[in-house]
């Protein structure tokens, strides 16, 4: 598998703009709120990623990679891993 370039360069400006296929954008929108507040997910969030092909263990798992990826950034920024001193 190679990595497509032109896709990456698009997610990194703005994925709403990307050329992607309805589900990975309805899983990106999905992520983006989890990240921005958690709280703001209900079941129609859920019911748009099942609209979208997703089952149950799809959202889990979408849900749990988001989850651990913010945790774990968070962790990092904390404690100051990557930065210069």
């Amino acid at each position: 598998m190679t990595l497509d370039e032109k896709l990456v360069e698009q997610l990194k400006k703005d994925y709403t703009q990307a050329e992607l296929s309805p589900q990975d954008r309805a899983m990106l929108d999905f992520v983006l709120k989890l990240t921005r507040d958690a709280t703001q997910i209900s079941p129609r969030d859920h019911e748009g990623l099942r609209a979208a092909g997703f089952d149950d263990r799809g959202i889990l798992q979408i849900t749990l990679i988001a989850a651990w990826f913010n945790y774990i950034n968070r962790v990092a920024d904390a404690l100051g891993v990557g930065r210069e001193p």
